[in-house]
């Protein structure tokens, strides 16, 4: 078996500013053989995740610090060499966070094996974090009704293009804010929104004002700034506003720039509620069995964007930054998939 294991560690802190490449350092260790029930797993694909760049910066508490000099974080699909536990055979395809690295030995309870060992990266997107993020945010906080106007920013990405689909199973109005007439074109043909809106067109508040005549039921935010701020002038009665993420801030550091709109929370007796998935584990089997169900129906598209080769693992989480990704960001370790 290979004994070295390359791994990206944390060089930087990237806080009011994009995420570089010079943020992270590679370095060259060692495999370490897994002790008794542990498991070593060969990482194959990496997932990324805007939340990333919070977990460098130390921002909002949610998650154990990071430190300088750490493996980066990420969930990833993987197969297991040797295990250590009962739980595990050689062979087996698993998930679960097991960094950037080539080989992580990890708790056997800390990963689970993948559902459909034909498909596994959709433990990544659909069936990992994104659909997780997207059925409870809007179950619990969302709560859609038949008829209702669901509106999601960052619609063309992994998460805001589940939400759509989801809303759109639900019996909803659903219109996605995306940047560009490609992603735009893309929510429409490809995941079925009723209408989408270019944040980047000089008449964006004008196109706003004109798809919302009856305003939002719910509004999925996964951006923040001026777009939120633009969005809550359009609140319907009783609206409910779901705060997913705001990668607005990806730019500025800190927390983002406060919405000037929020009182007509009070005027439409809304609710706008943060999310963090965290909360919610005991929903995961609920969610993933649904998940699975609109897969196999084919009523649930899983767009994946999947990068090669290990050493571009920084340069791929920064296409999360640019809004280069169409679905969710992942990156397989080896052009061979895996196979070394």
């Amino acid at each position: 078996m290979q004994q070295t294991n390359r791994q990206w560690t944390i060089a930087g802190r990237p806080v009011g500013r994009d995420v570089g490449e010079d943020d992270f350092a590679m370095r060259e260790g060692t495999v370490t053989p897994p002790e008794e029930g542990e498991v070593l797993v060969r990482v194959d694909v990496l997932a990324f995740e805007p939340a990333m760049k919070g977990w460098m910066e130390n921002i909002g508490g949610y998650v154990a610090r990071t430190e300088i000099g750490d493996v980066m974080r990420g969930s990833a699909v993987g197969t297991v060499v040797e295990s250590r536990s009962p739980e595990f055979a050689a062979g087996d395809v698993v998930t679960g966070q097991l960094g950037w690295q080539e080989y992580s030995t990890v708790a056997a309870s800390s990963i689970r094996q993948v559902s459909n060992p034909s498909r596994p990266t959709d433990e990544l997107g659909a069936l990992g974090t994104v659909g997780l993020t997207a059925y409870c945010g809007l179950k619990v906080v969302g709560r859609p009704f038949p008829g209702d106007t669901v509106v999601i920013t960052g619609a063309a990405g992994a998460v805001g293009s589940t939400v759509a689909q989801i809303a759109r199973l639900a019996g909803c109005r659903v219109i996605g804010v995306a940047g560009g007439a490609d992603k735009c074109r893309m929510l429409i043909d490809d995941f079925g929104v009723d209408a989408a809106i270019d944040y980047r067109s000089a008449t964006f508040a004008e196109d706003v004002a004109a798809n919302l005549p009856n305003g939002i039921d719910v509004l999925w935010d996964n951006v923040g700034g001026t777009i939120l701020n633009t969005l809550l002038a359009h609140l319907a009665l009783g609206a409910r506003v779901v705060i997913c993420g705001a990668i607005s801030r990806s730019k500025t550091g800190g927390m983002p720039v406060g919405p000037e709109n929020y009182f007509n929370l009070v005027f439409k007796r809304a609710t706008m509620q943060g999310f963090i998935l965290n909360d919610y584990e005991s929903m995961f089997d609920e969610a993933r069995r649904r998940m699975s169900e609109w897969l196999s129906q084919g009523k649930l598209i899983a767009r994946e964007d999947i990068q090669e080769g290990f050493e571009n693992a920084p340069r791929t989480l920064m296409r999360l930054f640019s809004g280069a990704n169409v679905g969710k960001q992942m990156l397989r370790m080896s052009a061979e998939g895996g196979k070394r």
